[in-house]
């Protein structure tokens, strides 16, 4: 059961997204100042992640009780504008698709309110032993049914 509501490092709940607070490090640069483009990806997975585990789950155990792990099928990322070193952003994610084997996240790393990049994302359950397509474990679902939100804003 969820358990670490209050947990700051987790970033928080608000209705149906959840909202992820970073920092922009040097290490996330480019020579610019500015965040090299494949690092909203992993601003995006850290956001998912702690998402996961504010709603009382972790990668490593869902891997272990599910033998399962979530892949990356497909993903777009609209780059509208950079964001620069020490930048305090906001990664806003909503489900957006719950399929069988398939989880689908829209997430909008923001500055101020302003969007700065737009990522979706679609995730695949995968057993651990043949790599095929799996279903996704019936905990998660239940979890995310409750956070689905097709509407587009």
């Amino acid at each position: 059961m969820p358990h670490n509501h209050h947990d700051a490092l987790l970033g928080y709940m608000d209705g149906t997204r959840h909202v992820y607070p970073l920092v922009v490090f040097y290490e996330d640069t480019d020579a610019g100042g500015i965040v090299y483009h494949a690092n909203y990806l992993a601003f995006a997975e850290r956001a998912r992640s702690a998402m996961l585990n504010l709603l009382g789950f972790t990668n490593r155990n869902v891997a272990e009780r599910h033998k399962v792990a979530i892949a990356v099928r497909h993903c777009t990322v609209d780059f509208r504008r950079a964001a620069q070193l020490e930048d305090r952003l906001t990664v806003e994610s909503r489900v957006i698709k719950l399929g069988g084997a398939s989880l689908g996240f829209e997430q909008k790393v923001m500055r101020d309110g302003e969007i700065l990049v737009v990522i979706e994302i679609y995730l695949a359950c995968m057993s651990l032993e043949e790599l095929r397509a799996q279903r996704l474990p019936d905990e998660l679902r239940t979890i995310f049914s409750r956070y689905l939100d097709v509407n587009k804003d």
